[in-house]
């Protein structure tokens, strides 16, 4: 695709203290093969040297902006700042957090599967998550998939292609009509697949076979909190919920209503034994209240029961098999 000929891409990058990968994050989308691009870095107060990182590359390369937020915001509330100044001729826009980055061929890839297919509203692909390759599972050449289709193989497969932010691109004018983009008061942690699913309903899916983004994992001390109160299991939930009655028939979204529940009763149970404490249980019951899915207490004690039960079995299978080995 000549340059010429080219949409404009509008990459954004939500920074909070993000000296560490910064500029490997930005040398990733200097490094792009696809050259018709803005980049937008919205600097959300950092205290460390993000901006003088930022600052030195501005001057090196005029599609470069840095915008500096005047007061500390949340993280999705950055990210709606950004998409808010993505130039009016924008046809695409690629998030690519501080600590992620992109992989030559990204933007090239991915706006040429959407401007061969015009229903595509995003557009994903392999990642590497760490260490691993994922969001892989669509079978080869899928690279149009009808946005109903896709949600039903997540809430029905659970097959993934999301990602994150870092992993799709979406078109512009999905973003301007969609205004805040993340839903964060009903979704938080889940925002970014829920606005996803939003999209979805009037558009379809492209994907490129091909490793095009990399996601860092986090330290286990930044995830504490989350991991604790088990908020991604909630919000998966939360979206089975919202999402489910419309890409579902009833009898399927009856069935994995059902196992949700049991499940969630399973991690209630778990969570009473290892005393992860009130909070953990004051947060779950409130959320499922919400829902109009009260936590029953009988249940729960029901739960807690298996859980024991469960526990007393795997002891007695334990002192069986050490007998076993000491007879042989």
């Amino acid at each position: 695709m000549e340059t010429i000929n080219q949409p404009l891409v509008s990459v954004i990058t939500p920074v909070y203290n993000g000296e560490k990968y910064l500029a490997e994050c930005i040398e990733s989308v200097l490094a792009q093969t696809y050259q018709n691009w803005e980049y937008i870095i919205v600097n959300n107060c950092s205290k460390d040297a993000s901006v003088e990182i930022i600052k030195s590359y501005v001057v090196k390369d005029k599609r470069i902006a840095l915008y500096n937020n005047t007061n500390f915001v949340g993280a999705i509330e950055n990210h709606h700042i950004a998409f808010q100044k993505i130039a009016p001729d924008s046809k695409y826009c690629k998030v690519v957090h501080a600590d992620d980055w992109l992989f030559p061929e990204c933007l090239e890839r991915m706006v040429n599967v959407a401007e061969k297919n015009a229903t595509v509203g995003i557009v994903g692909s392999y990642r590497l998550d760490g260490a691993w390759v994922n969001l892989d599972g669509l079978p080869y050449p899928s690279h149009a998939i009808s946005g109903r289709e896709i949600c039903r193989k997540f809430l029905l497969n659970g097959l993934y292609v999301f990602g994150s932010p870092t992993s799709l691109l979406i078109r512009s004018d999905i973003i301007r009509n969609r205004v805040p983009f993340y839903d964060e008061p009903n979704f938080s942690l889940q925002a970014d697949i829920a606005a996803c699913y939003d999209i979805l309903k009037d558009s379809d899916f492209g994907y490129v076979h091909q490793v095009l983004t990399y996601s860092r994992r986090h330290e286990k001390s930044q995830t504490t909190a989350t991991q604790t109160l088990n908020r991604y299991n909630w919000g998966r939930f939360m979206i089975l919920k919202k999402y489910g009655p419309f890409y579902l028939e009833k009898e399927e979204y009856d069935r994995l209503l059902k196992i949700g529940i049991k499940d969630y009763y399973e991690f209630m149970g778990k969570n009473f034994l290892q005393k992860r404490g009130k909070q953990c249980r004051q947060y779950h019951e409130e959320k499922m209240r919400k829902l109009g899915i009260p936590i029953s207490r009988g249940k729960l004690f029901q739960a807690v029961l298996a859980q024991i039960i469960d526990i007393l079995l795997d002891q007695k299978r334990l002192a069986a098999a050490i007998v076993h080995s000491f007879k042989k």
